[in-house]
């Protein structure tokens, strides 16, 4: 242990590069899916929905076993954690290379890369706080987030290049190869010995699966036009509040739990968690309908979709790298607070300009401001929840500041998916109805293919579906659809609003609060 030490002083810089590497897979995955939903669906013979539903169900998993993945790195060392994590993203990787079908890809990408990234991402947060003290912990923090800013951004531009021009299957191939190249260097993390107790709470841990799966499963089923709905949703919140009675209970009972309560005693922590929770759930939700308004609607090719998101994702990068570097004496506080007013700013902006953006460089302002208010907020935002932590609690309060970020990614990309798809199939039958061209049993068989399957489908699909019908029939859908889509996106996008809105009052409370104190500044391993 002692020679790792000293490897991982000597070579701080390279040991910070592989992390930030390891954090741009876990981004660029669920970017590149995003890009090249329109590719995978022609490819693989599937639908918009059904490819949704499996980057939504990635992102589930995640969240249903983080607490659990923290307490797993506990057990078996996080250095270990970290590696399993990174070979679960492998495997999806592989599986989205090679596989012919969306089953392969639900089980290997979703399921198994879902639970790779609860092992991955609080055993890397638990890591950059026991490698790195002081000046150097807050450095990397940002250089992990700033890491995510580029994935963010080379996931739509390259992906949708290689997408383009070569294949959806390339970029995922590349991924592999930089997990490899992390991999490779994993000699230079020292782990981090727990010292807590290493009992397991299975309750605890069955209670956090159900809570935070159920709620995003109900979502999810919905999104679907699934039944029992609100029977899921229910079960979740009931979990999620056992889970809370649970964990207290075992407090005061002196006996090993899931996570440690006093936790979120913390006023800092639970504001932090917090804002991570709001800033994922706004970023899944236009994650989700812009990737659509721009392949759908506008009908661009995959490198057009990435190019018309690089105003969001670039700014995003920039900002990140200057927030990290020239944070200087600004309060963290102040500088999440702006984050989250930019953020809403670009997104409330974004609104009325879905229905009229001829192109998607009209969007180009509100894309920026956005992504502007997203980089500071990933350059602030783990730093400020987990730097004041002492050593033994950091796995718990890393796990539950990563189920707070993708459990808020899969909520908002299910939810925002969900109202988007209802608002669809509400627009589409309204429209239907008020018609005077189709006959009511045209009308009828409209509301039936709806109830079973709405779909955000593009004008030259439907005209596929639609060539056997008389062209007046075939003109008036097309009519209804052109109408109806942009209705839906912008229901979809009003979740992100909310969420950032909310982030924003938050932030607020953030400002009243003394500033976080490391549990360690006198060493700056960074130099």
């Amino acid at each position: 242990m002692a020679r790792d030490a000293e490897q991982t002083v000597g070579r701080p810089n390279r040991l910070a590069v592989l992390l930030s590497m390891a954090m741009f897979v876990l981004v660029v995955d669920t970017s590149l899916m995003n890009v090249s939903i329109s590719a995978v669906v022609r490819d693989l013979d599937t639908t918009a929905s059904r490819v949704q539903s499996a980057i939504a169900l990635e992102a589930l998993v995640s969240a249903a076993f983080i607490l659990i993945g923290g307490k797993v790195g506990d057990l078996i060392g996080r250095k270990r954690a970290y590696v399993l994590g990174l070979l679960g993203y492998a495997v999806g990787a592989v599986a989205m290379t090679v596989s012919q079908s969306l089953a392969p890809i639900v089980v290997c990408w979703a399921l198994i890369g879902g639970i790779g990234a609860s092992l991955l991402l609080p055993a890397m947060q638990s890591l950059i706080h026991g490698n790195f003290e002081g000046k150097a912990q807050t450095k990397v923090y940002a250089m992990v987030g700033a890491a995510a800013a580029i994935a963010a951004a080379v996931g739509p531009l390259i992906g949708g290049f290689i997408t383009t021009f070569l294949s959806w299957r390339v970029g995922f191939a590349l991924e592999a190869v930089i997990i490899a190249v992390v991999l490779s260097g994993i000699g230079l993390i020292r782990n981090v010995e727990y010292t807590g107790p290493r009992h397991i709470d299975l309750v605890g841990a069955v209670l956090s699966v159900v809570g935070m799966g159920g709620v995003v499963l109900g979502i999810l089923v919905w999104q679907e036009g699934g039944d029992r709905v609100l029977a899921l949703i229910g079960l979740g919140v009931l979990a999620l509040a056992g889970l809370a009675y649970w964990l207290v209970r075992r407090k005061r009972a002196d006996r090993p739990a899931l996570l440690d309560p006093a936790l979120f005693g913390s006023h800092l922590f639970r504001a932090g968690i917090t804002g991570q929770l709001l800033q994922q759930i706004t970023l899944g939700g236009v994650m989700i309908a812009l990737p659509i308004y721009l392949q759908m609607v506008l009908e661009y090719n995959a490198l057009e979709a990435g190019l018309s998101l690089a105003p969001l994702s670039l700014t995003m990068f920039g900002v990140a790298l200057l927030a990290g570097r020239r944070a200087g004496k600004r309060r963290p506080a102040v500088i999440i607070r702006t984050g989250f007013l930019l953020l809403s700013l670009g997104t409330a902006a974004l609104i009325p300009l879905v229905p009229r953006a001829g192109f998607g460089w009209q969007l180009l302002i509100p894309l920026a401001v956005a992504g502007a208010g997203l980089g500071l907020l990933v350059s602030q935002l783990n730093n400020y929840t987990l730097s004041p932590i002492e050593e033994e609690r950091v796995s718990e309060a890393a796990a539950v500041n990563s189920a707070g970020g993708s459990f808020g990614l899969s909520f908002g990309l299910a939810f925002a998916g969900a109202i988007m798809l209802a608002t669809l199939s509400l627009s589409f039958t309204t429209l239907a109805d008020r018609s005077t061209v189709l006959d009511p049993g045209e009308k009828q068989e409209v509301a039936h293919a709806l109830e079973h399957n709405a779909e955000v489908m593009t004008n030259e699909h439907l005209d596929t579906l639609l060539a056997s019908k008389p062209p007046e029939v075939h003109d008036e859908i097309i009519r209804i659809n052109t109408e109806a889509r942009p209705i839906a996106l912008q229901a979809a996008l009003i979740i992100p609003l909310l969420a950032a809105l909310l982030g924003l009052l938050n932030s607020f409370r953030m400002t009243r609060l003394p500033d976080p104190r490391p549990t360690s500044d006198d060493s700056n391993l960074l130099g």
